[in-house]
């Protein structure tokens, strides 16, 4: 008898958690699908202040900074949102001066603003306080946009333009940044009615062609700081009977380029390679018609992918750095046209394990 009472009692604390977080989903679905935060493309204007010297200092996940965001809405005026803020990303946070950020916001305090809906965001900021990390910015958030041209499922962004006074040491700082904002993992998948999946999935188990698309997307970037297995700078959706990687977090690509720039330790095995500019495609072994299918895919889309970082071309500190960044992806759809180059770069390069 008490075993069926506990079975019973367990059976409904999980049917209850399991309609609370359908709930939840629904809630989240519902509020994206008018999103006033990545439904829109412009630049938005936001203010900022903060230490960057006490909340680098912070290492605890569950401690946060009290603050306020104030963004600029379209009729001119502004509006000042609390929020809280936490320094994230190891490498970052350790090599850069202005480390990327996470932001919580209460659901009370969001409501009615551009940030209805989300109760936590990435910030994304640039490295170094040299004049041209806002260009690498710039390119990471393309990178995010050149995703969405081929896949279905990716993260939102949005790009700001940030006013941030750094108020180290008593003494305010002023900068004019670029940065970014990424949408919560919670977020994506509600919005797609998908799964997220936590543990370790091989990639030969995740669909063959999102993974393809996947990591012939990671070739094009010059990004080889990635694991979709172990979800390095990658997750994992379950929709449709598919396992689906979803990568972010590409600044250590050679698209990106940024002078902090290091090649990753991969379980301690040699890459082969020996600067990040240099590509090498870190996919598995597939059937070679679904090769040739996701390569005409990128082919298709060629025009669209070069207007795609055409359109961000006039927001460039240096427009060097935009040339140089459309040459990589230009250098990239040279080898995917040539029949032998595709064959040895990307078919016959793919791991075996």
């Amino acid at each position: 008898m008490k075993k069926q009472i506990v079975s019973l009692l367990l059976f409904s604390f999980f049917l209850v958690f399991n309609i609370a977080f359908s709930q939840e989903k629904d809630t989240i679905r519902q509020l994206i699908e008018f999103d006033p935060l990545f439904n829109q493309s412009e630049i938005l204007p936001i203010k900022l202040k903060y230490s960057q010297k006490n909340l680098k200092k912070n290492t605890k996940d569950s401690i946060y900074t009290i603050s306020d965001i104030t963004y600029k809405k379209e009729d001119g005026t502004w509006v000042t949102v609390n929020v809280e803020l936490k320094a994230r990303g190891n490498f970052r946070r350790e090599k850069c001066y202005f480390p990327p950020v996470m932001i919580k916001i209460k659901k009370s305090d969001g409501a009615g603003t551009v940030f209805e809906g989300h109760t936590k965001l990435k910030l994304v900021l640039p490295c170094l306080k040299s004049k041209h990390s806002n260009d690498d910015v710039i390119k990471e958030y393309i990178a995010y946009k050149l995703f969405e041209v081929i896949s279905q499922y990716s993260f939102k962004t949005r790009m700001l333009q940030i006013d941030f006074d750094d108020t180290n040491d008593n003494k305010d700082e002023n900068y004019s940044l670029i940065g970014f904002l990424i949408e919560d993992d919670k977020v994506l998948v509600a919005r797609e009615g998908a799964n997220q999946i936590k543990r370790f999935v091989h990639p030969l188990s995740q669909d063959a062609i999102f993974s393809i698309r996947n990591d012939l997307f990671q070739y094009m970037i010059g990004n080889v700081d990635f694991s979709t297995g172990y979800q390095h700078n990658s997750k994992l959706i379950f929709i449709d009977s598919k396992i689906i990687p979803i990568p972010y977090d590409f600044d250590m690509s050679g698209f990106v380029d940024p002078s902090y720039g290091v090649l990753p330790e991969m379980e301690g095995k040699p890459l082969g390679i020996s600067d990040i500019k240099q590509r090498l495609y870190r996919g598995f072994k597939r059937d070679e018609d679904s090769f040739q299918s996701v390569r005409q895919e990128f082919l298709v889309n060629k025009d669209k992918i070069l207007d795609t970082m055409k359109s961000f071309e006039e927001v460039f500190t240096n427009p060097k750095e935009y040339k140089r960044a459309e040459n990589y992806i230009l250098s990239f759809f040279k080898v995917i046209e040539n029949d032998n180059i595709f064959q040895n770069e990307v078919i016959l390069a793919s791991r075996e394990n």
